[in-house]
């Protein structure tokens, strides 16, 4: 053992020795492993409603019956029922402006005044001039009368000229009564009165401009609130649908702000715009809100649903529920051991909140609405009632029945 080859192969055999044991112990082992992992495999296969592990936390809420609204959803954009650019018809200085930006002003309300002394000059000549024609008329007329009295001592063509004189005289006074009316109105365009009621927009000119007919700029906006219009679209394929439901009844059309969480307020539909738009096959639609409360302005954007019919005594369920799968839609129930199973589904129409459940579900079903992520069949799960819904009571019936 002193020689130093010898020690070396010595040691070279033991490590070899050594190193076969630990691979026969480590194969050994691991096929225990893994047979008692088939096992445990082969048993979750038998019982496979077996819970495994802690109940999966979850939120529910109850399939529901009654009545469901179906809307047509679209955007819209708020505008005035009625729209007026107001501008003068006469040339003038303005001397006063009537009105504060943003009022709310009546039909007749003073929005502008214009230098009025030019108008009344020219309506107080118009009346001088009929003046003086009444005066020439009633001389003609006494020329007139002592002709005819003279008789057979005047001419016939004396008699005559002065019956003409009468008519030409009794023609300047009409022609002077329209000049007073003339005069009259355009004194009365001094003052620029409000042609409808509604709100004040930005103040376009200011007190001290000259203005006149010609140009295109008014002095004020003044846009009708009470009521208020909005302009929205349906797809062309609704037209006949929405035609035949208005001719039935009204239909009621709820604005509501563009991320469809408030409720701004209600009208009804007041025109299906007689052309169809071919280039993005939409129709306008056009709604009219009371709008007493000035929620809607005009130039706002809103999401509007048109209720074309309500369908009554139908299955709803949240639109949470509803599952997407390889096989079509699903929705998992709670059955009364507060397991989970899949159920089918055939749906019908849907809002923002529900959709009509036509096969799968029945009124009273639990189903998850939260947390479905790790929920799997015959998990038991733990639940807490979704907001806003009532405490619902343990499905005995179809929930604990499979899916359908």
């Amino acid at each position: 053992m002193s020689n130093p080859r010898t020690l070396r192969r010595v040691v070279t055999v033991l490590a070899i020795l050594g190193a076969a044991g630990a691979g026969t112990w480590g194969w050994q082992h691991y096929r225990v492993g893994s047979a008692g992992q088939q096992a445990a495999g082969s048993e979750a296969g038998q019982n496979p409603g077996k819970a495994s592990g802690p109940a999966v936390p979850v939120t529910i809420a109850t399939v529901q019956k009654g009545s469901f609204p179906l809307y047509l959803s679209s955007l819209g954009t708020v505008q005035g029922f009625n729209t007026v650019v107001v501008r003068t018809r006469v040339d003038g200085q303005i001397d006063q402006i009537g009105f504060k930006e943003g009022q709310i002003v009546k039909a007749g309300d003073l929005i502008a005044q214009i230098d009025p002394r030019p108008f009344q000059a020219a309506l107080d000549q118009a009346k001088a001039k009929k003046a003086q024609d009444e005066a020439s008329l009633a001389n003609a007329q006494l020329d007139l009368s002592r002709s005819v009295r003279l008789g057979e001592f005047a001419t016939k063509q004396q008699t005559d000229t002065q019956r003409s004189t009468v008519q030409q005289q009794t023609a300047l006074l009409q022609a002077d009564d329209a000049a007073i009316a003339n005069a009259q109105t355009q004194l009365d365009y001094a003052s620029i009165r409000a042609p409808i009621s509604g709100v004040t927009g930005i103040r376009q000119v200011d007190k001290g401009n000259i203005v006149n007919a010609a140009t295109q700029t008014g002095i004020v906006t003044i846009a009708q609130i009470e009521p208020i219009a909005v302009i929205f679209t349906a797809p062309e394929e609704r037209v006949s649908d929405i035609n035949k439901a208005q001719a039935a009844h009204p239909l009621q059309v709820i604005a509501l702000s563009t991320d469809g969480k408030t409720r701004l307020s209600e009208g009804m539909l007041s025109v299906v715009n007689n052309q169809v738009d071919s280039n993005s096959g939409t129709v306008r639609l056009k709604a009219v809100f009371d709008n007493k409360d000035h929620a809607l302005w005009p130039g706002l954007a809103v999401s509007t649903e048109l209720l074309i019919k309500t369908l009554d005594d139908v299955v709803m369920a949240p639109n949470e529920a509803i599952q997407h799968g390889a096989d079509g839609l699903y929705a998992y129930a709670v059955d009364a051991d507060n397991k989970a199973q899949v159920r089918k589904l055939q749906v019908g129409p849907s809002n923002d909140r529900n959709t009509v459940v036509e096969r799968g579900l029945e009124p009273g079903d639990r189903v998850i609405v939260g947390g479905q992520y790790k929920v799997k069949p015959g998990s038991t799960v733990a639940f807490k009632v979704a907001d806003g819904q009532p405490p619902p009571a343990p499905t005995t019936g179809s929930a604990a029945g499979g899916a359908r």
